[in-house]
């Protein structure tokens, strides 16, 4: 498999004979207000260009929608993605709407999803605790299986909790990309994962290798790849815990 971080949550891989696009988010800088009720609220989003046009990062055979957040699935990316493209969301909750903007190939990862050789399976997440968790809506990741290829989990925007625990456990992944950034507002605890979740999920795995996407892109995001290197390095487990620039890819 190749990984190629784009931006935020945004990923393009390569896995069997198929490229997929993660989460595409796809505006220009400054785009967007900054997420109410949050820190830095002077820094619009996203905080920063795109590494590769958008037409490049469109050629794929598939999209994955984790869930429907705007940093996750946007207006540009509704804009530009081909209304034909094959799309698999969290749920038929989310295909309706995905479906509602004109997209004609829309399916829910709701039950085990094969694609020739590849399998997909949902998990679950919490994206945050406590009432935040709550408003912040349903969740989800995605187990990738092949053949020919290592097992790959996308934990999708959660904290560390017993939904990803139970995934680890349960598929094995050698291969584990999570959301990092500890995106926060104004009240309650991070809504994704802290350099701590990320030092937990490790611990699960330690047999795996860990790639943290969702940095430095939106304004509520305030742990940075700098404070995390530093944290990793201090474990000594910059081999085991990777932390890849926008637009740098990955070979596992």
């Amino acid at each position: 498999m190749n990984i190629r971080q784009i931006r935020n949550a945004t990923i393009i891989l390569n896995y069997g004979d198929k490229k997929f696009l993660i989460d595409p988010f796809l505006a220009k800088k400054g785009a967007y207000p900054p997420f109410p009720n949050t820190p830095n609220q002077d820094k619009f989003n996203p905080t920063i260009d795109l590494p590769i046009p958008v037409e490049e990062i469109i050629e794929v055979d598939i999209v994955i929608v984790t869930h429907l957040h705007p940093d996750h699935f946007d207006s540009a990316a509704i804009e530009a993605l081909p209304k034909n493209i094959r799309i698999f969301a969290q749920s038929e909750k989310d295909v309706e709407v995905i479906k509602k903007e004109g997209f004609l190939n829309v399916e829910s990862l709701t039950n085990v999803s094969s694609i020739g050789s590849i399998s997909l399976t949902r998990t679950n997440g919490k994206h945050g605790t406590g009432e935040i968790g709550h408003l912040m809506g349903e969740v989800s990741g995605v187990v990738f299986n092949h053949p020919d290829e290592k097992t790959l989990y996308i934990a999708g925007d959660t904290v560390w909790c017993s939904d990803v625990q139970d995934a680890i456990k349960h598929h094995n992944p050698e291969v584990i990309i999570v959301n990092g950034g500890a995106a926060q507002f104004l009240q309650g605890d991070p809504i994704t994962m802290t350099k701590e979740d990320i030092y937990q999920t490790y611990l699960e795995a330690q047999q795996s290798t860990i790639i943290v996407s969702h940095m430095e892109t939106v304004n509520h995001c305030l742990l940075t790849r700098q404070e995390l290197k530093v944290f990793i390095d201090e474990k000594g487990l910059s081999n085991n815990i990777l932390v890849p620039n926008d637009g740098e890819s990955i070979s596992s």
